[in-house]
């Protein structure tokens, strides 16, 4: 049976998920979802109903109001579609260098994401936990570099100051969206002096953010995720210090 698909095509006011959110129902299960409560409730019964008659289309702008339940105060509208699958979100690519403590809790973050197509890059395959992100073992990660698109976010959490210091150098050699870096303060003074050295711009160079995460939220491996995820899915995206403050 070819399941329906709903889709968010507008919305007015306060809702409770953006355009272009989907979900697919079938009799017996759903995939994704268009917000929760009363709307996606009654939605999904509108498409096992659509599912039971044979129907294959329908529209509706639906108010979020007291008559549904829902204190939103807004409108959505949802078109109701025959589909096999969910269309396929546009997902920027985020290139992540080192597999320890804080690039694990980062990746464990980001992952559910749909905006975000992770490669995760690192010396040896052990270094790895399971998962379902791309993984790239490079004996030297500095080589994995010119392999990232030119629209590439880049996160650089290594065990190890001199490939850390490598790979901003290699990616600040080439096309890129963002860099962001683990370290101290002090680790990024001493950085943006030997990145200077080596050839590039003040304003290159202050394109690296870092320190990295939220200090308010603490230096717990989850916290820093915690706030790289949310710097990261902002529209500003990760900034250097100057730019935060």
């Amino acid at each position: 049976m070819i399941p329906i698909r709903i889709t968010v095509t507008d919305t007015a006011g306060s809702a409770p998920r953006e355009t272009g959110a989907q979900m697919l129902v079938w009799p017996d299960r759903i995939e994704g979802t268009i917000g929760g409560g009363a709307l996606e409730w009654d939605a999904m019964a509108k498409a096992r109903r659509m599912l039971a008659e044979g129907q294959g289309q329908h529209r509706a702008t639906i108010p979020l109001g007291p008559a549904l339940g829902q204190c939103c105060g807004g409108s959505v509208t949802l078109v109701w579609e025959q589909a096999l699958a969910l269309d396929a979100p546009a997902r920027r690519p985020l290139w992540i260098y080192g597999a320890g403590h804080v690039g694990r809790a980062i990746v464990h973050v980001m992952q559910p994401l749909p905006d975000f197509a992770i490669t995760w890059v690192d010396v040896a395959a052990d270094r790895f936990p399971q998962t379902d992100v791309t993984t790239l073992v490079a004996v030297d990660p500095v080589q994995a570099v010119p392999h990232a698109p030119d629209d590439a976010a880049h996160l650089i959490l290594t065990y190890s100051h001199a490939i850390d210091l490598a790979l901003c150098h290699a990616i600040l050699s080439r096309s890129f969206d963002s860099i962001g870096l683990i370290g101290s303060a002090t680790k990024w003074t001493r950085f943006r002096r030997r990145l200077a050295a080596l050839g590039h711009s003040s304003a290159l160079i202050a394109r690296i953010a870092c320190p990295i995460g939220d200090t308010s939220l603490g230096k717990h491996p989850a916290a820093l995720a915690l706030g790289v995820a949310t710097a990261m899915i902002r529209p500003q995206g990760l900034q250097n210090r100057e730019s935060r403050a």
